[in-house]
Order: structure tokens, then sequence, then C-alpha cells
């Protein structure tokens, strides 16, 4: 099936530099996605974009490429609750990648367990209204309920300004809840400001609650060093990223979001990307516990507590 990008969609980018950064042995991208490829696994009809065409062959030769061991794949809003292409990659991938599905109320408890053997090990609940239609929370709430039984947790994804109508739905989950991309906080308020003192309470206050601090890309007004001459990469995001794994140091994943949705202005470096990491964990053991340690606990925790 041939499938026509959206309109001024950027591909992600073919030639990566080599990090300079060593990532730590059995370092996980714990965000990243595969798109298609459309005539193996078309895009659901309801989509809201047309991506490129983004496999797992592609996916792993990257993750090889800047030094990881393992990914978590996140079922791209353009394949809607089929899940086929992300299972598929998880499947192929020898145990080395685990899955975060996006499944409605009609599921069965008999793909839910097909699910988990594939490698799944959560359901994104996505917010930002310009990516999904509203799916009702009682119905979210039902889906939760249910994989919290398989031992499952919830990846929610919403914009900062939403986070006060959107607290009582998240604290009254059953499950651990990711939250992707801090929340995506506006980096041109202060550190201090009332926008982000709010998230940082959220997961103070609750200790189910973990966070991704990823897409620097997505969040910085500053840009990368090819639009900005700065030697530091996304400096605008660092005291954000920081602040968060300082204060939970225990509750924090990155990945780099490969390859890179619905971007418009450019398209990042993904090695790059991995550079950024140390300006945001600074010691050697704070960089284990966010590419190591918490993403095993939480994706296979059958290995990391052997």
């Amino acid at each position: 099936m041939s499938f026509e990008k959206t309109s001024g969609w950027l591909d992600w980018y073919a030639g990566p530099s080599r990090p300079k950064f060593t990532l730590p042995a059995g370092s996980v991208d714990a965000h990243c996605h595969v798109f298609g490829p459309g005539d193996e696994f078309p895009f659901a009809p309801e989509r809201k974009y047309t991506p490129c065409d983004a496999s797992k062959a592609q996916l792993f030769a990257l993750r090889d490429h800047l030094g990881f061991a393992r990914n978590v794949i996140v079922q791209a809003t353009c394949h809607g609750a089929d899940n086929r292409a992300m299972a598929d990659a998880c499947r192929s991938s020898n145990g080395r990648a685990r899955g975060v599905a996006t499944v409605r109320r009609s599921v069965t408890d008999r793909e839910l367990e097909a699910l988990h053997a594939d490698g799944v090990r959560g359901v994104r609940f996505n917010f930002v209204k310009r990516l999904v239609d509203f799916t009702p929370k009682d119905e979210l709430l039902e889906i939760a309920a249910r994989v919290g039984q398989l031992g499952w947790h919830v990846v929610v994804y919403f914009e900062a300004v939403d986070l006060p109508e959107l607290w009582d739905f998240f604290t009254a989950l059953p499950t651990t809840v990711v939250v992707d991309h801090m929340g995506r906080p506006s980096v041109d308020q202060p550190l201090d400001g009332a926008e982000f003192q709010l998230f940082l309470k959220f997961m103070r206050e609750h200790g189910n609650v973990w966070s991704k601090v990823s897409c620097p890309e997505r969040l910085s007004l500053a840009g990368p060093p090819a639009l900005n001459g700065e030697q530091s990469a996304y400096r605008d995001v660092v005291p954000f990223a920081r602040a968060v794994v300082e204060a939970f140091p225990d509750r924090v994943l990155w990945g780099t979001d490969w390859p890179h949705p619905n971007l418009k202005n450019h398209m990042p470096d993904d090695g790059l990307l991995v550079d950024f990491i140390p300006h945001i964990a600074t010691t050697a053991d704070l960089q284990r516990k966010l590419l190591v340690d918490n993403p095993m606990r939480l994706y296979w925790p059958e290995e990391f507590w052997q």
C-alpha cells in the first residue's frame, strides 16, 4: 500500500555522528518508534499525519551505531491501536526490545496476553490534542486496571499547561505512571516558575510517577549547535532535565525519540542527542541509573532482580 507523506514532513537524519559520550554498558534507548514500513504495516485511517517509513532494521542499526544495548519501542500515533509494527519489532529483537502499546477498551484478554508475549510492558495515553482525539477517562481507567494485572505501567503524554486539569486523573491510575518528555515544559519560563514547579511537586508527592528526560530537540528554543553555533546542544533544556534527574534519580528514563515525529524546524543528529546526556546526568552513578538500572527495572525486571 502506498502512502504520501504529510506535506513538510522531515525525514530522520540518515548520517548520525558517533557520540563522543561513551554510554554505560547495557544502556537502553527507552523512547523510540517504528513507522511502518507502510506497505507492510499500513498507517491508521484515523491518523493525523503520515510519516516517512522508519523500519525496525533501521532502528536496530541506529541502536548499534550509538552504542545502546536495548530499545523501548513506543507505539506511534500514526498507527493508532494497530500495534503490529511495534510488536513485530519487539519480536525481531531477540529480547533486546520491549514495547509500549496503544489499546482500546475493546481489546480482549487474549490480545493483551499476546502483546505481553511479544514484549509489551506498558500502554500509552496521549493527551496532546493536536495528535489524537479525546478518549473518555473512564475508558482509560478501565484499561489501566486491566493492564495493571499484567504488571504493565501507563505512559502519559501531555503538555505542561494541561497538568492541572489532568492531575486528579493521573493520580487515580493504579499503576506506575511514566511521563513523556517531562510533561513538555516551556523552557522560556523560569526553572522556579509555577509551571515547572508544579511538575516537580507532582513527582515529589506521587512516588509511582516517573519521567523521561528526553526530547530536548522538541523543547528547545535555542536549538542545536548547527543552528546557533553553541558548543552545548539544546542548552536551554539542560537545567530542567538536570533538575528532574537530580531530584528523582531512581525514576528517570532517557530515549532518542527516533525517528522524531512531527518536528518542524530541524531534524536532530542522534549522536548529538547522546552527547546531551552528560549535561543532564553529570556523574557516572546518575548516568547508570538513567540509562541502565531504571529502564531495566521497569522493562526487564526478571533480569534486573536475578
